[in-house]
């Protein structure tokens, strides 16, 4: 068979050595026993099928941001236990203990993987053709091809988030017969990668639809999922890690080029709130907005608006969603390890007490101001928060949501429903929406076994093996009351990559950035999220640095568990902060509903069990040690070497 004439290059030697050598093959193969490159594009359904497997390296946001890409456990939203390391989850723990290194085996491995993907759409986009007699019209063609396009550049700002400077050439896809000489490139400047991804998904934006007609369609590439990712990888490059980041103003390239700028670039900010700004109009204009429920009075249900966010389809009109990954496979594993072991759940993934913590009280001030070096909170005394004892009755708020309690208690004509019954910690009790549709805690109702969580020792959903809350915590966050392990009924939902939420936070934290001081669509769009979440506006005339705090804040509640606090951390470059130290929860070893500190059998106490280590060379992975065996040309990232 005839050779393809390159279109556009690829740089990656890992590329062509985990692609063409496994390929050939089946390239040269006689077409009686293969399919060829012929066959294939001639075919509309073999057509459609490349295309899918284009597709197919979207990440889950589901268990794949817990276990294969483990954001969420490298992040400070969830934990497990340390003895599931040989479990699966061994690159995870790599990553919190510290090891993390060139050798490190990281499951997904995006330095090899998505070059795979991303020659696989270059082929189509050369080979796919116009077939008017077989449904492939060229407005269908088309419209492939910028599907296509905008994968390749959406694979190649997953990679640069990660590893931050990468081979790249948009160009050539080298032959099989291509001497080595060619295919031994080195990293290009992050700044080039950057703007080729920020042109081409703004020239891909202007000929894909934004909404498809068919609900069938939904999950295909759409010209708002463009922008959206332009939007992100310009936030991601006006932020501290990328943008002037001391750390990184001495890596070179083989050919001695510097990959980072060394001072920061302040007008970096502003290019990412434009683009933003770019992606709400074009968002709001197409129907996308944040995902409301209401009351009966018409005022907003911030726990029902809030739960159904992570659960209602596109088709149900859930509008908030930008970015979703229909097909989820992996969905009853997800929903497994976050349920209590009492209903047939795995148990152990946990929230952890520092995000317990970040969530706000009722009245919209943060309960937590730092802690002791004792691991003690410093409590707000604005927030009205109380650490210690129990509370006296049931409270009650205007909300359909039935997580709280009993239905018996709830009053249907009043819309009043229970939040928190009598007897609760007072750590849970006057807290914001977001945290009772997030986090499972000794105590909370457990509706589908129609009893209450019970996780002191003794109890129906705890034991003393690893296979239990080892911090006294399970996840609630995108999960559906309705899911029932022991019974084997699970809950469809989206996972969802990129929503409104995210485009709202995102503009605001990049205007306030570029500005001297918050201005009025700052507060405009954080304050969105507050409203939807049932909490009060922000207080006026803070400072930009205040404001900062604010929206970091804020992001950490509103996306909370959904992989995105682990990528926030580190292009902040406050991974020293968060990612490191001592974690605290509840007592494990309890028995008794007792916050006696002096009682070694009180369950609520602050208990420490575990430690995590961050060094500031995990900011950025490795370039796996594999690769540059095979390239010399490849330079280790800062702190690696």
């Amino acid at each position: 068979m005839k050779k393809y004439k390159s279109i556009i290059t690829s740089a990656f030697l890992s590329l062509f050595m985990l692609i063409t050598t496994s390929c050939n093959d089946f390239l040269d193969k006689a077409p009686d026993d293969q399919l060829t490159m012929e066959m294939i594009f001639s075919d509309k359904v073999r057509t459609e099928d490349w295309l899918a497997g284009v597709y197919s390296s979207i990440p889950s946001p589901m268990w794949g941001y817990f276990k294969d890409q483990g954001y969420n456990i490298m992040g400070d939203d969830i934990t497990i236990p340390q003895d599931w390391s040989p479990y699966g989850w061994a690159n995870v723990y790599a990553y919190t203990t510290g090891n993390w290194s060139p050798i490190s085996a990281w499951n997904p491995y995006y330095w090899a993987e998505l070059p795979k993907r991303i020659r696989a759409g270059l082929i189509f986009l050369e080979k796919v053709r116009v077939i008017p007699e077989i449904d492939l019209t060229e407005a269908y063609v088309n419209q492939m091809k910028n599907e296509v396009r905008f994968l390749i550049a959406y694979y190649y700002s997953l990679m640069i988030e990660l590893y931050g400077s990468i081979p790249f050439t948009p160009g050539v896809i080298y032959t099989v017969d291509a001497p080595e000489s060619e295919l031994m490139t080195s990293q290009v400047p992050y700044n080039q990668i950057v703007d080729w991804i920020d042109k081409e998904l703004l020239d891909v934006s202007k000929n894909l639809p934004a909404v498809y007609p068919s609900y069938a369609d939904w999950g295909k590439a759409t010209s708002v999922m463009a922008l959206a990712i332009r939007a992100k990888t310009l936030l991601y490059a006006a932020s501290p890690l990328f943008n002037g980041n001391p750390d990184l103003k001495d890596w070179q390239n083989a050919e001695g080029e510097y990959l980072f700028d060394a001072e920061e670039k302040p007008e970096k900010w502003a290019k990412a709130a434009a683009a933003h700004l770019d992606l709400i109009n074009a968002a709001e204009s197409a129907g996308y907005k944040l995902y409301y429920e209401y009351n009966a009075d018409g005022s907003i249900d911030p726990f029902m608006s809030y739960y159904n966010m992570s659960l209602k389809r596109f088709s149900e009109g859930n509008r908030e969603i930008i970015f979703g990954r229909p097909e989820n496979i992996d969905l009853y594993y997800w929903q497994d390890h976050h349920l209590p072991k009492g209903i047939g759940g795995n148990a152990a993934m946990g929230v952890t007490q520092e995000l317990v913590d970040a969530f706000y009280m009722k009245n919209g001030e943060v309960p937590i101001l730092g802690y002791n070096e004792d691991g003690s909170p410093i409590i707000n005394p604005e927030s009205g928060y109380v650490e210690k004892g129990f509370s006296s009755e049931t409270e009650f708020r205007t909300t359909r949501w039935p997580g709280g309690g009993p239905s018996n208690l709830a009053n249907k004509e009043t819309n009043m429903s229970p939040v928190t019954e009598e007897g609760t910690f007072n750590m849970y009790c006057n807290r914001e929406p977001r945290f009772y549709v997030s986090v499972i805690y000794n105590g909370a109702w457990l509706g589908v076994d129609n009893r209450h969580v019970e996780f002191l020792q003794g109890g129906r959903d705890t034991d003393m093996t690893f296979d239990s809350p080892q911090n006294g915590y399970n996840v609630r966050k995108r999960i559906s009351l309705d899911v029932f392990p022991r019974e084997r009924k699970y809950v469809y939902q989206p996972g969802i990559l990129y929503r409104m939420a995210d485009a709202y936070l995102g503009y605001a934290e990049a205007l306030n950035e570029s500005s001297s001081a918050p201005t009025a669509d700052v507060y405009k769009y954080v304050n969105l999220i507050r409203e939807r979440a049932g909490i009060p506006a922000l207080k006026e005339g803070l400072s930009k640095e205040e404001m900062r705090a604010a929206i970091q804040q804020e992001r950490r509640v509103e996306f909370n568990c959904e992989g995105i606090r682990f990528h926030d951390v580190r292009r902040w470059k406050l991974g020293e902060k968060y990612l490191g130290g001592k974690l605290y929860g509840m007592n494990h070893d309890g028995s008794e509903k007792s916050d006696d500190m002096n009682n070694p059998k009180a369950f609520y106490k602050r208990t420490y069990y575990k430690s995590r280590t961050f060094n500031k060379r995990m900011y950025l992975w490795p370039v796996p040690q594999t690769q540059i065996d095979i390239n010399p040309k490849l330079k280790q990232a800062p702190g690696y070497q």
